[in-house]
């Protein structure tokens, strides 16, 4: 029998869309409220209790993957038309760092940011969609975003995939550079050396910055909405 639910669709957006390690998330299935727990902060241990101490009344919300958001951004970047910025998110999504230097490209394409908003909004509440129905919830109040419906496809680019084989997109680059620095004269070597030494910290205080996340299926992510009109608030328990 279906459970008919007013659901908090805020709460509940942000917690599918935040899958951090040191974060569970679930929907009181009495209130509608969305309960997130995040390890090391005062209330955790508290709001562990409360739902142990009902659990029946409570389930776990899964949010949307890592490697799934990270598939999504694979779509998107082999739907970009513009050569120049295509061949630029291809290289961003590549190792270490990846969620983070894909947003950094697009702050300078306002008009493909936007569509890469708008994109991913439609995954993210295609996900919930899909989630409520599978646990057999019915909300009774609407979706601030109406009615959700399967994301179409993204026109791809002929002959542009993002996939590359075996070869990851970077290690090109990498080959490129240490071709380079086979011609240069042992002279310099100290110069590039150094150059390089400082591209290297300045990358892994990037790294730190953003949550030190361990590989591009470990997204860390603020919320893209928040991020958007610059500003970001932590995840709080609902009301």
């Amino acid at each position: 029998m279906p459970i008919e639910l007013a659901i908090h669709w805020d709460d509940l957006e942000t917690a599918v869309e935040r899958n951090a390690p040191d974060t569970e998330s679930f929907l009181d299935l009495k209130t509608g409220q969305v309960i997130s727990i995040i390890a090391g902060e005062p209330e955790a241990p508290s709001l562990k209790r409360k739902v142990a101490s009902a659990i029946d009344n409570f389930v776990r919300i899964d949010p949307a993957s890592s490697r799934e958001q990270y598939r999504w951004m694979e779509r998107f970047v082999s739907s970009v038309s513009e050569e120049g910025l295509r061949q630029r998110l291809i290289i961003a999504i590549d190792g270490k760092g990846a969620f983070r230097r894909f947003k950094d490209v697009l702050v300078a394409y306002p008009a493909e940011r936007e569509r890469w908003f708008t994109y991913r909004a439609d995954l993210l509440h295609w996900h919930i969609h899909n989630w409520l129905s599978d646990h057999g919830i019915d909300a009774t109040n609407e979706a601030p975003w109406g009615d959700a419906k399967p994301p179409p496809e993204l026109p791809q680019v002929t002959g542009q995939p993002v996939v590359h084989g075996t070869e990851a997109p970077g290690e090109a680059l990498r080959r490129d550079a240490r071709d380079l620095i086979d011609g240069i004269a042992a002279i310099d070597l100290p110069s590039a050396i150094a150059f390089l030494e400082f591209l290297r910290a300045r990358g892994s205080q990037a790294l730190s910055a953003e949550g030190g996340a361990g590989d591009p299926d470990d997204s860390h992510d603020v919320d893209e909405d928040d991020d958007r009109h610059g500003k970001v608030e932590p995840l709080r328990t609902a009301k």
